[in-house]
């Protein structure tokens, strides 16, 4: 029997109970899991969000963190009132459960910064001026746009884990003498394919070069350990892992952040002004200027605690999830998804896909306005990679992402496949037309402005 023909219908007007968000042990549970949104027919559904690689919700646990915060909230390390001594003790605390969280070398630096696209461009300020630069074009425009375009090789979207490690070792052999740096991904943020992280550390140590791992799409998902790893640093976001409060981190080795300049010049990154002079200060604060944003790193802090500990859940529950999905997309006509190395591919809980005749900016409108559901189209700010996977799809220049996460359920999951699958062999209910803000059906009833909250 197929599948598609035992699954279960989407609910459109009730939201299932939370005991049905869980597909084994526990996970944690995230803010707006109960969000209600209008369809184009009038009706009402629970929303189904699967664009959870770009933004994941907020955890009900780091929104507690954050509100236990709130009312001692002060400046940090130079004010020696109670409410400045206690948040700054939060905020070194909360510097040692990312450390911790990552896996950390006892001397490696947790730098706070915005997100991941901040961390890698603090990385390529303090990366020796005559350093080489290697990263492949299947990257995120975050990880392969911030280095010198003279010192940097771009090596080709690979088509195996094998070729990844075999085109990192043949251009460290072919680069220049002098400090190296590998900037890799953990899991794309397209396909959701996992690289080779300590392949490639092992052939980058074997020729005397550094690597950074972009961890935004995998530490979500699965453990990351700097040691068992081998890599030397490690950037994330803290949108990505259910902390959406605007702060990221760059954690490994003091070496390169002592040596260069302060990445922000201002308060808290010098020891000592003079009318000639200046003396800046090491560690962490030399690349932390000004007041630091505390709450986002007691929100990330609080992210990377309770994904710890209910690490092995969320590992379940997000794999059933994905075979549930990819197994419900490969048996629908019109439908392809995409890979980098293959099929059966190691991967976190992405699916890229197309449908023939079908654009995909109408995909994800139709899947919003006809059925609830929450997708992301385009290039996915990796250009170069789409371009590489929809070149034998000349109809398609674009596609869209289907991302899950904790706040996914088998009945997300049925409805996307169900609704894929009538757009596939059917197309829209409704007609659409392009606007200003995207494509949208045409005299939408839904109300979609969004008054103000304050």
């Amino acid at each position: 029997m197929s599948i598609l023909s035992i699954l279960e219908p989407a609910s459109t007007t009730t939201p299932r109970p939370t005991v049905a968000r869980l597909v084994t042990g526990s996970v944690p549970a995230t803010v707006g899991s109960d969000l209600l949104v209008p369809l184009a027919d009038g009706r009402v559904t629970d929303y189904a969000n699967f664009d959870h690689g770009a933004s994941a919700p907020c955890l009900e646990s780091v929104r507690a963190s954050v509100e236990a915060a709130l009312p001692s909230y002060a400046s940090v390390h130079r004010g020696n009132g109670y409410a400045s001594r206690i948040t700054t003790q939060w905020y070194e605390q909360a510097r040692a459960e990312v450390h911790a969280f990552v896996g950390g070398r006892a001397d490696d630096q947790v730098i706070f910064t915005r997100q991941t696209t901040d961390s890698l461009n603090l990385l390529a300020h303090v990366v020796p001026a005559d350093a080489t630069v290697i990263v492949f074009e299947s990257e995120h425009h975050a990880a392969l746009l911030p280095w010198p375009a003279d010192r940097t090789v771009r090596l080709a979207a690979p088509s195996s884990p094998t070729e990844v490690v075999t085109n990192v070792a043949d251009a460290l052999r072919a680069a220049p003498e002098g400090p190296r740096l590998v900037v890799v991904t953990g899991a794309s943020n397209v396909t959701g394919e996992i690289f080779p992280i300590a392949e490639i550390a092992a052939v980058a140590r074997a020729h005397g070069a550094r690597v950074c791992l972009d961890a935004a799409q995998l530490a979500p998902h699965r453990a990351v350990d700097i040691e068992q790893l081998d890599v030397d640093w490690v950037a994330l976001s803290g949108h990505k892992l259910y902390a959406p409060y605007g702060a990221g981190a760059l954690i490994g080795r003091a070496d390169w952040f002592d040596a260069a300049d302060p990445y922000l010049y201002g308060g808290g990154a010098t020891t000592a002004v003079t009318g000639d002079a200046v003396v800046w200060a090491t560690g962490p604060a030399r690349h932390e200027g000004g007041s630091p944003n505390v709450i986002g790193a007691i929100a990330l802090a609080s992210a990377c605690a309770a994904i710890t500990k209910h690490r092995d859940a969320i590992e379940q529950h997000e794999r059933s999830l994905l075979a549930r999905l990819r197994t419900g997309l490969a048996q629908l006509p019109g439908v392809t998804t995409y890979s980098i190395f293959a099929e059966d591919a190691d991967r976190v809980g992405t699916v890229c896909f197309t449908i023939a005749g079908l654009s995909s900016t109408l995909v994800s409108a139709a899947l919003s306005a006809e059925y609830g559901i929450g997708v992301r189209d385009g290039k996915f700010c990796a250009h170069p990679l789409v371009g590489h996977l929809l070149a034998g799809s000349p109809e398609h220049g674009t596609a869209v992402r289907a991302s899950l996460g904790l706040g996914t359920t088998r009945e997300h999951v049925d409805r996307l496949v169900n609704a894929v699958r009538t757009l596939a062999t059917s197309g829209p209910r409704t007609e659409y037309e392009d606007t200003a803000h995207g494509c949208q059906p045409v005299a939408d009833p839904r109300d979609l402005q969004a008054p103000r909250i304050w």
